[in-house]
């Protein structure tokens, strides 16, 4: 509960944070209204008058600033309704030159209106009206024979069309980009969701590996349980000796059983995120015919295959009859037989130590070789996080790194007792 509620203040803070999406349109709708509005003040400062517009206005005068507040005004319009934007940008262009305001430019004023179209998918808008304000200009520039002045040219022409090809390319490429920044988004989504689904999915293979190991302790003491009290109730009456220490093991099986059953069950339901474990590069496969747990113990079994195959193997065991849980005893069990078959699969070590120790109530389990490091291992994944999500579901932890002469080490560790 704690990562979720941080997690949703996060994400609360994230958006809190966020920049209002009508900062950069507002921002665009001044730069547009901004630069016809120089462009205006700039012609009217370097030309001579050229005489009134149409119905006596001044051709630099306030009306002509007011359009060019108004260009920038109907970029603002660009995110609800990008295709009037336009066509009223387009429009608004022709009633400008009508009225006889100071030459613009065809395509200036219309340059954020191309963008923006473009950029919010109306791509064949904005390449339709930036088409008919190039023709309508030509068509225009080129029949007026009253002003000399007007008369189109080379680099007008080329002008207009880089403008208009400029102002849809960039809003194509801004918005393809966006799109596919959601799409990678949505993808690693998407992946993490699956990877957490995969992890959810090991940790609950790894607590029924931990409730079949239980299930095998408590089958071998019940056994036990019940050969003691066959030998107890033969004894009664003709050997106190014998029934008392037939009960003693029966009250130490029966104890030690419910002890490892009242552990395991709490281990089974503790909640368990998969954010706790280690992620692996690779999907985990789980190996259901594995043998019976014998944990330190039964090191004899893991390592003389292993010799055999031409690996020193040693093994340094400080682990006190009794002093480990049996849940506990299984899972040593299983991270020394996964850590030696990396070694013979992945590492071409020749010599691997295996020490278990208990101290401070704790179990600590390391192997190591001198192979050749993570190598393989690291791009197989799938033994390392298996270990390392069992020692986190019995309250311990494990590490996998290399050596600094170049071997792999692996260790564990782990609570010598389960809590009750």
């Amino acid at each position: 509960m704690p990562r979720i509620a941080r997690a949703v203040d996060d994400d609360a803070g994230a958006r809190a944070t966020a920049p209002s999406p009508w900062v950069p349109d507002v921002v665009l709708a001044l730069a547009t209204a901004l630069v016809i509005a120089v462009v205006v003040a700039a012609d009217g400062a370097g030309s001579p008058a050229r005489g009134a517009a149409v119905g006596g206005l001044d051709e630099h005068g306030p009306v002509a600033y007011l359009f060019a507040a108004g260009f920038g005004a109907l970029v603002l319009l660009r995110r609800r309704a990008p295709v009037l934007m336009l066509v009223a940008t387009v429009l608004a262009v022709f009633a400008y030159y009508a009225l006889g305001f100071a030459p613009i430019g065809m395509a200036l004023p219309a340059v954020a209106a191309l963008y923006a179209a473009a950029g919010q998918g109306r791509t064949r808008w904005a390449v339709g009206a930036g088409a008919v304000l190039i023709v309508v200009a030509t068509f225009f520039r080129v029949t007026d024979d009253d002003d000399p002045s007007a008369a189109l040219t080379v680099y007008d022409l080329v002008t207009n069309v880089a403008l208009v090809a400029a102002a849809v390319a960039l809003g194509v490429a801004v918005r393809l980009t966006g799109e596919a920044r959601a799409h990678t988004e949505e993808v690693r989504a998407l992946t993490a969701a699956e990877q957490a689904r995969a992890a959810d999915q090991r940790l609950q293979h790894e607590r029924m590996r931990i409730a079949r190991d239980l299930h095998d302790v408590v089958g071998h003491n019940l056994s036990v349980v019940a050969l003691h009290t066959g030998v107890a109730t033969e004894a009664v009456g003709r050997d106190d000796d014998a029934v008392r220490t037939a009960l003693r093991h029966v009250r130490d099986a029966t104890s030690g059983t419910l002890h490892e059953l009242r552990a395991t069950v709490r281990v089974l339901r503790r909640p368990l995120h998969h954010t706790d474990v280690p992620a692996p590069t690779a999907q985990v496969t789980h190996r259901d015919t594995l043998p019976a747990a014998t944990g330190p113990a039964g090191l004899a079994a893991l390592v003389e295959p292993v010799r055999a195959s031409g690996v020193r193997v040693s093994t340094r065991v400080d682990v006190p009859a009794g002093s480990i849980d049996a849940t506990v005893d299984a899972a040593a069990y299983r991270i020394v037989q996964e850590s030696l078959t990396n070694v013979l699969r992945h590492s071409g070590a020749r010599s691997a130590l295996v020490r278990l120790a208990v101290a401070d109530g704790r179990l600590r389990l390391t192997v190591s070789d001198d192979g050749t490091g993570a190598g393989a291992r690291a791009a197989a994944g799938a033994g390392i996080a298996g270990m390392a999500e069992r020692a986190v579901l019995l309250g311990g932890s494990l590490r996998a790194t290399d050596t600094p002469d170049g071997g792999f080490r692996v260790v564990a560790d782990l609570p010598a007792r389960l809590e009750d």
